[in-house]
């Protein structure tokens, strides 16, 4: 089968394609042939920082076509989308039952892609924040596939102003049609604040002007993989906070929790409440010019991968 690799850290263009055989189902996970991947911003950053190659794990969908030891709740021919820890840049793919779902009929596996894990951690990130109706949320990263869908969360949640910051004006009409009322570049001076909740998915340089755009009483979301450090004394005379958030801590310490925000998800994408946007579709054997999308910023919405 093809899987992309690499051999040492750097960028897009460390990226290889090499014939391999297919990995085997351990016990509690299922084999799938894969039919999409999700390629994001923390897995082109891991590459940057690894100090030698790593498995480029990721989120995939496909066709369970074996059982590993012990699986009993999927059935071979069903189709399902999760994240994989091993190998995701690949033909077939191994997930773990916990960190599985199956797709719905009608849906596609780009969009169950473009879907499920944005979703669901975009849902994670707003809900940790303890919104309330009439608050005032802005959002980072708000062009990528993640940020889209976090601000359909704030507008179905009833927040009074959603704004979204981007790297470039050239996002401006993309993300309003995604459901902001106002945007803000990174590098201005002023980000329209305060806000009552700020949703970081970039992290890194980005808090210290996220803290400073905090309300008296704001919460600051951080769910990106960009690290970075904040003041505590700017979050003291705010009486605000900064609480971190990853989805597979709701994953597999609150399986029920998961499992209800899968289900609205699907749910809430049936009523036309969630979009999807997806910058395009790109073959896995040109996987580095994804990688080269993202690093650059320049995609709109969720880059898939297609085997």
């Amino acid at each position: 089968m093809l899987r992309v690799c690499h051999e040492v850290n750097g960028g897009p263009g460390v990226l290889l394609a090499e014939e391999v055989n297919a990995p085997e189902a351990g016990a509690g996970q299922v084999l799938i042939r894969v039919e999409a991947i999700g390629a994001t911003l923390p897995t082109v950053r891991r590459i940057w920082e690894a100090r030698e190659p790593i498995a480029l794990g990721g989120e995939v969908a496909g066709e369970i076509v074996a059982l590993g030891a012990g699986v009993t709740t999927f059935a071979i021919g069903e189709r399902v989308t999760g994240l994989c820890f091993d190998h995701a840049y690949a033909e077939f793919a191994v997930l773990n039952t916990a960190m599985a779902s199956r797709i719905p009929g009608g849906a596609d596996a780009v969009e169950a892609v473009a879907l499920v894990r944005s979703g669901l951690v975009a849902r994670g990130a707003y809900e940790a924040a303890h919104p309330e109706p009439g608050e005032s949320v802005l959002v980072t990263a708000a062009a990528g596939a993640v940020g889209t869908l976090a601000l359909q969360y704030a507008r179905a949640g009833g927040a009074s102003r959603v704004v979204a910051a981007v790297s470039s004006l050239d996002k401006a009409d993309f993300v309003r049609a995604m459901g902001a009322d106002e945007v803000v570049r990174y590098e201005d001076t002023d980000w329209g604040g305060p806000y009552d909740v700020i949703l970081d998915g970039v992290g890194g340089d980005l808090l210290t002007p996220a803290v400073r755009a905090l309300a008296t009483g704001g919460r600051l979301i951080a769910f990106s993989s960009g690290g970075g450090t904040v003041e505590a004394y700017e979050l003291l005379v705010r009486g605000a906070s900064l609480t971190g958030f990853q989805i597979r801590a709701i994953a597999l310490g609150k399986p029920a929790l998961y499992d209800r925000w899968l289900r609205e998800l699907w749910q809430m994408r049936d009523a036309g409440t969630l979009r999807t946007a997806v910058h395009e579709e790109i073959p896995l054997a040109e996987a580095a010019r994804a990688h080269a999308l993202i690093e650059q910023r320049r995609n709109l919405g969720k880059v898939v991968l297609v085997p």
